[in-house]
Formats: C-alpha cells, sequence, structure tokens
C-alpha cells in the first residue's frame, strides 16, 4: 500500500474551554474502519460521563479519500462531525481520525457556537499534532530456505523495509514491503543469494 501523503505521526490530545463546556480533542493515526471503532471504545471508557462524543476521520489520500465518515453524537445536525472533517481535510492529512469529548458547562452555544468550538477544538489538535509521510513501498514475495532468513532480516533492518508475515514452510515463504526506491538494490541482493522473488505493484 503506498503512502506518500501526510498522516498523523501519533496520537494526541488537546483540551479546549468554551463558555465553560469542555472540549478534548483527539487525533490518532487510522488504516481502517476496525482501528476507528477501537479508537472511539477507548474514548467512551475514558469519558463515561461526557454529553457527547463527536468523530470524523478520512483514510486514503487526501483530497481523495478512500472512506471519509463523521458522527455529530447527538449535537445538532452538523454542527459537530462535518465541522471536524472540514478542518481534517483542510489539513491536507490522511488516514487521521479526530475525535473532539464534549463536558457541557451549562450555557447553550447555538448551532454557530457549536461549529465553531467543534472546529477550534479540531484545530487545536490537528495544528500540534507532528506530520510524517510515509515512503512508498513495494509488496514484494520471496521464496527462500532457512539459512536465508536471517541475512533478509538484516537487509530489511538496515534498508527500512518490513517483513510482514514469513511462512516456514519448506521452503519458507515471506512476504515484505520494500521501499519503492530500492526496488534495484533488493533485486541484487536476491539474485546474489539466489532468491525467487516477484515485485506486486
Amino acid at each position: 500500500m503506498k503512502k506518500d501523503y501526510p498522516v498523523p505521526a501519533g496520537y494526541l490530545e488537546r483540551e479546549t474551554e468554551v463558555k465553560k463546556s469542555r472540549f478534548i480533542a483527539r487525533v490518532a493515526p487510522v488504516s481502517s474502519r476496525d482501528e476507528v471503532k477501537t479508537w472511539l471504545e477507548q474514548a467512551h471508557k475514558d469519558h463515561p460521563d461526557a454529553r457527547h462524543i463527536c468523530w470524523a476521520y478520512q483514510i486514503g489520500r487526501p483530497g481523495s479519500a478512500a472512506e471519509a465518515a463523521m458522527n455529530d453524537d447527538g449535537e445538532p445536525s452538523g454542527t459537530a462531525g462535518k465541522p471536524i472533517l472540514s478542518v481534517i481535510q483542510h489539513k491536507d492529512m490522511g488516514d487521521v481520525l479526530v475525535m473532539v469529548v464534549r463536558y457541557f458547562g451549562g450555557i447553550k452555544l447555538g448551532a454557530g457556537g457549536l461549529v465553531r468550538a467543534y472546529a477550534g477544538a479540531a484545530e487545536s489538535v490537528l495544528s500540534a499534532v507532528g506530520r510524517v509521510v510515509q515512503q512508498p513501498v513495494v509488496d514484494t514475495r520471496v521464496t527462500l530456505s532457512f539459512a536465508d532468513e536471517q541475512p533478509l532480516r538484516h537487509w530489511c533492518e538496515v534498508h527500512g523495509a518490513t517483513l510482514d508475515s514469513v511462512d516456514y514452510g519448506s521452503p519458507v515463504h515471506a512476504r515484505l514491503s520494500v521501499p519503492e526506491n530500492l526496488v534495484g538494490e533488493f533485486g541484487a541482493f536476491c539474485d546474489a543469494h539466489k532468491l525467487d522473488y516477484s515485485f506486486e505493484r
């Protein structure tokens, strides 16, 4: 899977207050709907007394996301999830989930106030989180003997490739993610060790 676009460097939380309502914004990198669900379950565990936990996410390349969704979680329609998603899209970041936990402070904010509060909370956490651009990788299959596994692992460590899975049959089958710019070097390594390999583009 190629990811040559910015994604969040990790999890981060920021809190803002608007007219006594607390807004706790969380950002997390996500690459599937299951990961989104796990993060949301954690937010509900951490904040069981919160009035609302609103969220939005987009998975895939910014501007042409493969999947995006949002949820107002009981706030008036369009006042929470949509402004959060708008901020995400404006930040030009992919594979990102933003959750905003709200503790009601007793003063109603009105529709415009809610939009500004949720957008502001999303902005505060997205501005603070680090961004990383993952290099494009090529999925690779390799057939090797057991004795070749250690040299293969060493090559991966030195060159920033990822050994995704190893099937210890006879022979051994491995799946790797090789940085696109090192495909030629990897091919030379395999040729030198007489390994069968194929790239999936």
